[in-house]
C-alpha cells in the first residue's frame, strides 16, 4: 500500500528456456508427491522458508469500516482456499488504525496464517493511506534514534509480546522513496541497520527481515546501495507487475517475463542465498483480451519451479490509480485465473506453529 507503482512493470525480460523450465516443474511435483504436504521434511525452517514450494499470499485493503477480517475472509471465500500470508501495511504515526504493530484483526488473522508486515518511516495523511499523500519522518532521523522512545521501542515491544515469528520490512520499494525525500541510500542503510539492532537489543526475536525493494532494474545502482548487509537481512523481496495499458506501459508481459528479470538480477548483484519474496504483484487486465489475465495468472504454477529460491507469493489485491489500472482479482477471468494457480501443489505447504 505504498502508491509507488509507476515504472517497475515495463522492466524488459528474458524468457526462460522452455525445457528447463518443464524439467524444474516435473522435478518439483515430483519433490512435493514424494514428500507429502504434511511431512516434517517440508516444514519451514527458522527463517520461515518451505522447503518443498513456496507460501501463497495476499494484500487485501481495509473495508469502510476498517476491518481487515472481514475483506480477508471474503477474499479466501472467493478465491477457494485460505491464504498462507497475510500482508499489512502501517505507518509510523502510532494511531490504533495504521501504526500499532499489531492490530486485533492481525492477532486475529495471524492465528491461522503467517504475517508480513511492512513498517513505513512515514505519517499518513487519510486513514489507511486512502490517498497516498504522507509526512516523510526521514532516514536520517530514524538512524540517530530520535524517534526510538516514541515509536520504535513501544511497537518492538507489541511484536515481542505476540510471539509468533512475523515477516516484517522496513521501507519497502525503499530505491522510490529517495525522490519522495526519505533520504540517501547511505542514510536508509544505516536506518535499517538502527531498527535491526535496537529490536535485538530489546530482545524482539521472532522477526523475519524483509529487505524489500521494487526490482525494477532501471533502479539497479540504486538498490545495490541500499542493501543492509547479509547480517540484516533474511529475505529479499521485490514488487513487479504487469501494468500494460496502467501507466502506458507499453508491452504485456506475462508472468516470467514481469518476474524473472527481478529475480535474477536480485540473486547475481545481490545475494544468491537470501529466498525472494514476491511482495507485491499483479497484472492489470487487457480490455480487448479479458483472458490474459486469466492466463497470466494459471501459468505461475508452471513457472515457479523455475523460479527456486522465489518462497512466497504476494499478490496485491487493490487498484492503483489511474485508467486501467484495476490490479484486483475479485471477478472475471483474473479470478479464475488465480483460483487455479491458487490451488497448485507448490502453493499447499504446511505453515509452523510459532
Amino acid at each position: 500500500m505504498n502508491g509507488r507503482h509507476t515504472r517497475g512493470g515495463g522492466a524488459t525480460g528474458r524468457i526462460a528456456v522452455a525445457l528447463a523450465a518443464a524439467g524444474a516443474l516435473t522435478a518439483g511435483i515430483g519433490v512435493w508427491a514424494a514428500l507429502g504436504e504434511d511431512d516434517d521434511r517440508c516444514l519451514p525452517d527458522a527463517r520461515l522458508v518451505a522447503p518443498c514450494g513456496a507460501w501463497w499470499g495476499a494484500y487485501v485493503p481495509h473495508d469502510a469500516d476498517s476491518s481487515l477480517t472481514r475483506p480477508v475472509y471474503a477474499f479466501e471465500e472467493r478465491i477457494g482456499r485460505r491464504l498462507d500470508l497475510v500482508y499489512t501495511y502501517h505507518d509510523m504515526s502510532g494511531s490504533p488504525e495504521d501504526g500499532t504493530l499489531l492490530t486485533p484483526d492481525e492477532v486475529e488473522l495471524g492465528r491461522d496464517r503467517l504475517l508480513m508486515l511492512a513498517w513505513e518511516s512515514t505519517v499518513w495523511t487519510e486513514k489507511h493511506h486512502a490517498n497516498w499523500t504522507e509526512k516523510q519522518l526521514g532516514w536520517k532521523n530514524i538512524a540517530s534514534g530520535r524517534y526510538d522512545a516514541s515509536v520504535i521501542d513501544p511497537q518492538a515491544r507489541r511484536l515481542k509480546e505476540y510471539g509468533k515469528r512475523v515477516f516484517f520490512s522496513f521501507d519497502q520499494e525503499a530505491d522510490f522513496r529517495i525522490p519522495e525525500g526519505a533520504g540517501t541510500p547511505e542514510e536508509y542503510v544505516a536506518a535499517y541497520r538502527h531498527l535491526h539492532d535496537r529490536f535485538r537489543e530489546l530482545g524482539v526475536t521472532n522477526v523475519v527481515w524483509v529487505w524489500t525493494v521494487s526490482g525494477w532494474t532501471g533502479n539497479a545502482a540504486t538498490m545495490k546501495a541500499l542493501y543492509p548487509g547479509d547480517a540484516y537481512v533474511d529475505w529479499i523481496g521485490m514488487d513487479q507487475y504487469n501494468y500494460y495499458l496502467c501507466h502506458k506501459s507499453p508491452d504485456w508481459l506475462d508472468f516470467e517475463k514481469s518476474q524473472r528479470p527481478g529475480y535474477d538480477w536480485l540473486r547475481k548483484n545481490v545475494s544468491a542465498d537470501k529466498p525472494i519474496m514476491f511482495s507485491e504483484f499483479s497484472t492489470a487486465p487487457d480490455p480487448d483480451r479479458p483472458e490474459r489475465q486469466r492466463e497470466w495468472y494459471e501459468k505461475i504454477p508452471e513457472v515457479a519451479p523455475s523460479l527456486p529460491e522465489a518462497k512466497a507469493y504476494v499478490h496485491w489485491n487493490r487498484a492503483v490509480p489511474g485508467p486501467g489500472c484495476d490490479l484486483t482479482v475479485n471477478s472475471g477471468p483474473a479470478l479464475e485465473g488465480y483460483r487455479t494457480a491458487g490451488r497448485a501443489p507448490w502453493f499447499r505447504q504446511p505453515l509452523p506453529e510459532r
